[in-house]
């Protein structure tokens, strides 16, 4: 494995408030100290300081459930670290404090033609959450997930020091996708890549129902860079799983009309109002999603080619409403995610069935392909099909419905993604992780007083 650099800060603690911290579903919020470091001594002393409930290194607080969260310990708020510290231009690789948001990395780099190597659904994420959630995107099936393009990273350990972790070492591999278990990530070196304008070429169908949809991903997905399927949870019978499938690549500059060349890389996302601070409970019912489901899916067209996109209208169109998670009430909402292998498509099926049949009111429901997995240790992704939904929390029965999915998905040699879970039972864990036990002994051996910590670690024995 190769060799790790150590180094140790020192510095003062910067004082921490009493905050209620929640994840973005908003289903399980508790009391911290949240503790802002501006520089890496202050990241140091602040975990040498934490106490006796540990704390664990948040972001832009993105993660849906649990993960970012310390009740009665203390929280880092890692977005104070947020200098982009180099970039060669020319090679295309950025270097970067872990409170970088993807956000700002955009706004940056694609004046210069580079573009971030993976985004998820929100640019609102830092460098250190996406790594520590080993983040994935529309183009897994061609780029894997972001640590794949991390060549190091500065990882805070719990007895202060710091060590550079390289790809392929043990560190690196527990890190990444780790949910910030291992240590705080302070920094990373990350490759990019590059494109001539900052809009998509879109192509987009619609498929009848959930084999129609499977069919067309499995023929032409390598014709695309970045594909994702919206996909309707509340069709029934011959239309179960229709779907509205979207796929494409970065615009080359002739693509582009006279006009919009002059200025080829601007970025300039819009942003509509922000979802007021209060809606009431039960507004997304199953009649109201299912009346949007319908609209959405005949809005679409049977097909179009060649479409132009802005980069946040294909990739974060919810990133244009601030706070929308509101919109779900106080109870908040779950987000469901889980991947089964190819040659489990029948397991699919049946999970898209119960989910149809259970009416669970579901809009913002997506269906992607992923390639070959990544090396973390508790990275996510695997090859096959992953769908992800999200359901008002207070649906009657809907712990019960979901570990009966859960059961189903490890049946199948599946798993769920540790960065959206809320509501996993430990003993599913080592089922569908297998290098759980490597994760735990790595663990054991750079932090055995358990310094870093979270709800989601308590919740599943990490």
């Amino acid at each position: 494995m190769p060799a790790d650099s150590t180094r140790t800060l020192t510095s003062q603690t910067p004082l921490p408030s009493v905050t209620s911290v929640t994840g973005w579903g908003r289903t399980a919020p508790t009391t911290s100290l949240l503790v802002r470091p501006r520089t890496y001594e202050e990241a140091a002393t602040a975990v040498r300081e934490c106490g006796e409930r540990g704390g664990i290194a948040r972001g832009l607080g993105r993660a849906y459930g649990d993960a970012a969260q310390n009740a009665g310990g203390a929280v880092l708020d890692m977005t104070g670290l947020d200098r982009i510290r180099s970039i060669d231009a020319d090679a295309g690789v950025v270097v970067c404090d872990a409170g970088v948001s993807l956000h700002r990395l955009m706004e940056v780099l694609l004046p210069l033609g580079w573009f971030v190597p993976v985004t998820p659904g929100t640019r609102y994420v830092t460098v250190g959450g996406a790594i520590g959630a080993d983040i994935h995107g529309k183009n897994h099936h061609v780029s894997g997930s972001f640590s794949r393009h991390v060549h190091s990273m500065d990882v805070l350990l719990a007895d202060g020091s710091v060590r550079t972790a390289l790809p392929d070492s043990d560190l690196f591999e527990a890190t990444a996708g780790g949910m910030g278990l291992t240590g705080v990530i302070l920094s990373a070196t990350i490759q990019l890549h590059p494109v001539e304008t900052s809009l998509m070429s879109v192509d987009t169908e619609r498929a009848t129902d959930l084999d129609d949809l499977m069919s067309r991903l499995t023929a032409t997905d390598d014709q695309y860079r970045y594909s994702v399927a919206w996909i309707d949870l509340l069709a029934r019978g011959a239309a179960m799983g229709r779907s509205v499938l979207t796929r494409g690549d970065h615009a080359p500059l002739d693509a582009l009309p006279v006009r919009a060349r002059r200025t080829p890389l601007a970025f300039r996302p819009g942003q509509l109002p922000s979802a007021p601070s209060f809606f009431p409970e039960g507004l997304l019912g199953r009649k109201s999603v299912s009346v949007f489901n319908e609209l959405w899916y005949r809005k679409a067209p049977r097909k179009r080619t060649g479409e132009l996109q802005k980069i946040s209208t294909f990739f974060h169109p919810l990133d244009g409403v601030p706070h929308w998670n509101r919109i779900y009430g106080r109870s908040g909402f779950v987000q469901y995610q889980f991947v089964v292998g190819y040659g489990q498509e029948e397991t699919l099926r049946r999970i898209v069935q119960r989910i149809s049949r259970r009416g669970c009111p579901s809009f913002l429901a997506v269906l992607k392909r992923f390639g070959e997995g990544d090396p973390g240790w508790l990275s996510f992704p695997m090859p096959g099909w992953t769908l992800a939904l999200d359901i008002p929390a207070n649906l009657s029965g809907l712990g019960a419905f979901l570990d009966e999915l859960d059961e189903e998905v490890a049946g199948a040699g599946g798993r769920i993604y540790l960065a959206k879970d809320s509501r996993l039972r430990p003993e599913r864990l080592a089922e569908m992780y297998p290098h759980l036990p490597r994760f735990r002994s790595l663990r054991a051996e750079l932090d055995p007083t358990g310094v870093f910590t979270s709800d989601l670690s308590r919740r599943l024995s990490l």
